[in-house]
């Protein structure tokens, strides 16, 4: 019997990422009166079972990594540091330089660009099966008038049972129909610079309306501009600052309380 439950195990363990199979999820968060997240970890590590590593690499970048072994970074650039990994999927947005790349490493396999033919947007449902990844157009403006409809996207990662979402460079807040569409999201990658993206006021609203369990701020250029949100969305989330870069979470493991983690941006090393 030892013999044959040894087998089975190995055999798991050798499946290759992408025979991997996904935690359904139906974008809704299971809150856990005890949260155990692992604040320190190390990109190289293996993700333990049933959980998701997110660190925030710069700007809008996060790399994403699961417990098979696949690795999604957002708002990709290009440069995730200087080491040569070579994500499964990467997702970009266009309504800045240094939210996308024109020349992505031709070794990546999924190359997810957030806008499609002018006005027409574009729409993603990648399946890897341990990850789901899909989008949501919302539109940008050009200029000092005009506007790009459909010109960037949401980007939601499903893992682990967690619903993941970045809003990327959101520039109006989701009307009811993209809302439906986004889902329940546990974790929300959301721009706090006030201004390049959206105002304060109107995205701590969506950030209000969307109460993931976790809230990552990103896209911001001062301290005076982060601290606004943080102060603005005290009352109704906890508010957590941590010297690490990563963080680790679980569906079991989300916090009682939504929960605004602060992390320290960080290239891979």
């Amino acid at each position: 019997m030892h013999r044959i439950l040894a087998a089975v195990f190995l055999a798991l363990v050798a499946l290759p990422a992408s025979a991997q199979s996904r935690i359904p999820s139906h974008c809704i968060a299971v809150a856990d009166a005890g949260p155990e997240r692992l604040w320190r970890a190390d990109w190289r590590d293996p993700v333990a079972r049933d959980t998701v590593r997110i660190r925030y690499i710069d700007h809008s970048m996060f790399l994403i990594q699961t417990p098979g072994g696949l690795a999604a970074a957002t708002d990709f650039t290009g440069f995730l540091g200087p080491v040569d990994l070579v994500p499964d999927v990467v997702t970009m947005n266009h309504a800045h330089s240094s939210h996308w790349t024109s020349a992505p490493d031709p070794r990546i396999p999924h190359v997810l660009p957030g806008w499609g033919p002018f006005g027409q947007g574009i729409e993603h449902h990648l399946d890897l099966g341990e990850m789901l990844v899909r989008n949501v157009s919302t539109d940008i403006r050009l200029g000092a008038s005009g506007v790009e409809p459909k010109g960037n996207s949401i980007f939601v990662f499903e893992v682990a049972g967690l619903c993941i979402g970045h809003l990327g460079h959101l520039h109006h807040e989701p009307d009811a129909a993209q809302y439906a569409a986004l889902g329940r999201i546990d974790v929300l990658m959301v721009p706090v610079d006030g201004g390049r993206t959206l105002d304060l006021p109107t995205m701590m609203r969506v950030v209000e309306r969307l109460r993931s369990s976790v809230v990552i701020p990103m896209h911001w250029f001062s301290g005076a501009a982060l601290d606004a949100f943080l102060v603005g969305m005290s009352d109704g989330f906890a508010v957590e600052r941590s010297d690490a870069s990563e963080i680790t979470l679980s569906l079991r493991s989300l916090p009682a309380r939504p929960t605004i983690v602060v992390l320290r941006p960080d290239y891979l090393e």
